[in-house]
C-alpha cells in the first residue's frame, strides 16, 4: 500500500480535531481497534495483537483492507471491471484469512471493510464514520527497507492523527504478544 505524496498522507488530511466524537466508552458502545489487512508478514502481528486485546478487554476488532484505485481509460473499461472484481476477491480473501485468525486466536469476530481510493483517505473515513474506534494497530517490518509504507506515513503525522495508534514490532513472539495484550 502507498501513502506517500502522490496519493496523499495522513497529514494532508487530517487536523488537530476530528468532527466526529468518539464514543467507545458511553453507554451502549464497546471500544473498537482498526487493523489495515494488507500482505506483509507482519500483518499478522498486528492481527494477533488486536484480537488478544479485543478479547480482554472486551472490545471488537475492525479489520479493513484498501484497494488502491488507479485511473482507468474509459476504453479499458471492461479490462477495469475485471481488475476490480479481482481485487474484491483477492480482498475478501486476505480478510478471510485475517478473520480466521482472529477468530481462532481470541474467538472474535472482526468486523470487514473493504474500501477503494486513497489508502490515507480511506484509513481516516472508517475512523470518522465508526465512533466506537478508539485506536489503530499496525505493526512494523523489522527489515533493512523499514517498518512499511503505512507505519511510517502515521508515523510523520502522529501528533495530528485522530487516534491513538499502536505499533506493534513485527519481531514480537506470540508469547511476547500475549504479555502486552
Amino acid at each position: 500500500m502507498s501513502m506517500d505524496g502522490a496519493t496523499g498522507t495522513v497529514a494532508s488530511k487530517t487536523g488537530a480535531h476530528m468532527s466526529t466524537k468518539r464514543r467507545s466508552y458511553e453507554s451502549g458502545h464497546k471500544p473498537k481497534c482498526l487493523v489495515v489487512i494488507d500482505d506483509t508478514p507482519e500483518c499478522d502481528r498486528a492481527v494477533y495483537y488486536a484480537a488478544r486485546w479485543a478479547k480482554r478487554s472486551g472490545g471488537g476488532v475492525v479489520m479493513l483492507r484498501v484497494i488502491e484505485a488507479d485511473q482507468r481509460n474509459q476504453e479499458w473499461r471492461g479490462v477495469a471491471d475485471i481488475m476490480r472484481a479481482e481485487a474484491h476477491d483477492e480482498a475478501n480473501a486476505a480478510l478471510d484469512r485475517a478473520s480466521g485468525r482472529a477468530n481462532g486466536l481470541a474467538g472474535i469476530t472482526p468486523e470487514r471493510v473493504i474500501r477503494e481510493g486513497n489508502p490515507a483517505q480511506q484509513i481516516l473515513d472508517v475512523i470518522e464514520t465508526d465512533v466506537d474506534i478508539s485506536m489503530m494497530v499496525l505493526a512494523a517490518s523489522a527489515g533493512a527497507e523499514g517498518p512499511g509504507p503505512i507505519v511510517t506515513s502515521t508515523a510523520k503525522t502522529a501528533g495530528a492523527f485522530p487516534i491513538p495508534i499502536v505499533v506493534v514490532p513485527g519481531t514480537l513472539s506470540d508469547e511476547d504478544l500475549d504479555g502486552l495484550s
